[in-house]
């Protein structure tokens, strides 16, 4: 015979009480840059912790408590393990016994830039063979307004279960800016928002046992609706003053100037900077959901496509930098030794997704310039076809050129400027320098 009462209790009242005594089984579904600090903080809260990844490598790693994610140090991720807080598996067959699932899965763009749905898709299907009554289910990867209730619930629903009484389903957009000293997943506000009320109360609950603040809004909806904002203002941002930085190339003006001099007003002005352009697994992709959504609409995204057109150019206005300032120490850009500074798509972290730097390197390759770069954080890459392995930085001394694409701290840039031949800065990295080797974006 049962607990008297025990019965009475409805499926959310259970997984509540589970919640609050920290006994809830969690699972993260992809264990990336998101998916394994995000485990990680609900391990060091005291939940037991269920990583799925269908990358062995990566199930490999964390059980032997090796991180592979420079936000998780394996002085964190090794006693977590050892504890038996958190573990990993490539068998979905877990998610029968667990309480809670996030989704952390990649959704980058096809070529035709409309989403590709494949991976949430597949982490749905599998976790609607082991759905089960009483079961938190939140997806946090980036997506399109209208995913989380028409893609993601019709599939959880065929179980016959009911979405608010047996099951609840949260979306909250994932925040996490990798290699930010100051921010990072245990104190990035989280906004949440479910399918009915009930789902985001509990998922508002969950995320408040482990992580400092918690945004509730009030619908799936909006929460998607969110991310696209955040990402789709810093994209026409930095487009903006991309454009800006070409302006001012064609009038002779030092941009990097005027945006110092604008930031000084203490109202009305946010600096945001010029670049090679735009990298990484947000800001690059995210706003192009929202236009391809919108299109569905009959809406047209003009911001975002004008602004996603000036990033793009931006590779090539360096590379045409590069040749004018070979060509001014009457050199063609064919046949010259060009050497990149840094590769990852921004400063001190492992990430080469979405990168300029790859890019400008192609560019360049294709223009007939022989290239080299040095990164201490990304030891090898392919563009075309071409291997390429990381140099040290003293090499770019014998370059024709050196193109500062992504400004490492690491770097030397004392002895950069005494000994290279030729310097394009893209990033501004030799700001207080003057000398005339040095070409300014």
């Amino acid at each position: 015979m049962g607990t008297p009462g025990i019965e009475s209790k409805t499926a959310a009242e259970r997984l509540e009480e589970k919640i609050r005594a920290r006994t809830a089984r969690s699972g993260i579904i992809g264990l990336g840059y998101v998916g394994l600090p995000l485990g990680v903080e609900f391990a060091k809260a005291g939940f037991p912790v269920v990583g799925i990844d269908i990358g062995e490598w990566k199930v490999e790693r964390i059980n032997a408590g090796n991180s592979y994610v420079l936000d998780v140090p394996t002085a964190v991720l090794g006693p977590l393990v050892k504890s038996g807080k958190i573990s990993a598996t490539s068998d979905f067959a877990a998610i029968a016994d667990l309480d809670t699932v996030n989704i952390c899965v990649p959704t980058p763009l096809r070529k035709t830039k409309d989403p590709d749905m494949s991976y949430i898709d597949a982490a749905c299907r599998d976790l609607a063979k082991y759905i089960h009554p009483g079961m938190l289910i939140i997806l946090e990867s980036t997506t399109y307004p209208g995913t989380t209730d028409e893609f993601v619930l019709p599939m959880l629903e065929k179980s016959g279960l009911r979405v608010g009484r047996d099951f609840f389903l949260c979306f909250s957009p994932e925040r996490v800016d990798p290699g930010n000293p100051k921010f990072q997943t245990l104190n990035i506000p989280k906004v949440v928002g479910g399918i009915t009320a009930e789902c985001t109360r509990i998922g508002s609950l969950f995320y408040s046992q482990a992580l400092e603040k918690v945004v509730p809004v009030s619908s799936t909806r909006v929460a998607e609706m969110v991310k696209l904002l955040e990402n789709t203002f810093r994209m026409i941002n930095i487009g903006l003053v991309n454009e800006m930085a070409l302006m001012c190339d064609r009038m002779g003006i030092n941009v990097w100037e005027v945006i110092d001099a604008a930031a000084t007003k203490p109202f009305g002005f946010m600096p945001f900077y010029p670049g090679p352009g735009l990298g990484g697994h947000c800001i690059p992709i995210d706003p192009f959901y929202l236009s391809w959504k919108t299109r569905q609409a009959g809406i047209e995204a003009r911001f975002i496509e004008l602004a996603g057109y000036i990033n793009g150019q931006m590779p090539h206005f360096v590379v045409d930098k590069v040749q004018n300032a070979l060509n001014d120490c009457t050199k063609p850009l064919r046949g010259s030794h060009v050497h990149i500074m840094g590769v990852a798509y921004k400063r001190d972290i492992d990430d080469l997704r979405e990168s300029p730097a790859l890019d400008v390197i192609h560019l360049l390759m294709r223009r007939g310039a022989r290239v080299t770069y040095s990164d201490p954080f990304i030891p090898r890459i392919t563009v075309d076809g071409i291997d390429l392995a990381a140099e040290p930085a003293e090499k770019a001394a014998a370059a024709d050129c050196v193109v500062i694409v992504t400004d490492h701290a690491s770097f030397d840039y004392k002895r950069l400027v005494a000994e290279a031949k030729m310097i394009v800065d893209t990033r501004n990295a030799l700001k207080g320098f003057s000398s005339p080797k040095i070409v300014r974006l």
